[in-house]
């Protein structure tokens, strides 16, 4: 190996271990939002992510946090997938406790008043619940939405476009009166009828 390769592979061994300390308890988190589990399914999910991350380090992008998300919900749907099998197969089984258990979490805030908005999140699919969770929970910007999302900034647009005009909708359906406070704090403005920072208007 050359001076120059031997410098390269420091360099990007380097920008893996500064991501894992700077963004491992961002990733633990993202991943504990999703996963209904206790702490060693997450921690199982979070070291299967920095094993992908690490095998595929030369991808490593500046920021990384964005596409460490995009890792993460793909090893996410992986051990949501094997979950699925194993509880459909204690349910066959008989009515054991863990087959019941849900398979997300409502969100950081769903045991406060105005529950009802995680009722109308949970109504919306799994896209859209998830375009919305990344710029609402992980406070993603466009740019970054995309990288997660692994498509165009147009095409991130325009999914969180529709995601929020849908939970809107259904905010609107729950509880009429308070949806445009709902609204707003998931980015939306109901009086002006668009999205907060006006992020739409690229789709």
């Amino acid at each position: 190996m050359s001076t120059e390769d031997t410098d390269k592979a420091g360099a990007t061994e380097e920008a893996f271990a500064a991501a894992y300390r700077e963004h491992y308890w961002a990733v633990s988190r993202f991943v504990a939002r999703r996963l209904d589990g206790p702490a060693e399914e997450v921690e199982e999910v979070v070291a299967e992510v920095f094993s992908v991350a690490w095998r595929r380090r030369s991808e490593l992008p500046d920021p990384p946090l964005p596409w460490l998300y995009g890792v993460a919900r793909n090893c996410l749907a992986n051990t949501v997938r094997s979950l699925s099998r194993y509880r459909r197969l204690l349910l066959r089984l008989g009515h054991h406790e863990a087959a019941h258990r849900r398979q997300t979490v409502a969100g950081p805030d769903a045991d406060r008043p105005g529950a009802w908005v995680h009722e109308a999140l949970a109504r919306l699919s799994p896209a859209d619940q998830e375009a919305l969770r990344l710029t609402a929970w992980e406070e993603l910007t466009l740019d970054e939405l995309a990288v997660a999302l692994g498509c165009g900034r147009s095409a991130a647009a325009m999914r969180l476009h529709r995601a929020r005009r849908r939970l809107r909708a259904e905010v609107e359906r729950l509880s009429p009166a308070p949806a445009a406070e709902a609204g707003q704090s998931l980015g939306w403005d109901r009086r002006a009828g668009v999205c907060a920072g006006g992020d739409d208007d690229d789709a």
